[in-house]
């Protein structure tokens, strides 16, 4: 796995944050069960993943 200095993946958390609180705003306006809605839940769900990899990174 690649290493990454601790500002990156600091960095990294607050854009997936902030890329979280953007599709969750935009999730009600979707229409449910359309692709859109679908594929924005899937996208919600990875970034929630990836930002818990990254805080699990940075406590090692």
């Amino acid at each position: 796995m690649d290493s990454y200095t601790k500002e990156e993946l600091e960095e990294a958390l607050r854009a997936i944050a902030s890329t979280i609180s953007k599709c969750e705003k935009v999730l009600p306006k979707l229409k449910q069960g359309t692709s859109q809605h679908t594929l924005l839940i899937r996208r919600i769900k990875a970034l929630h993943i990836a930002s818990s990899l990254i805080k699990k990174a940075l406590e090692e």
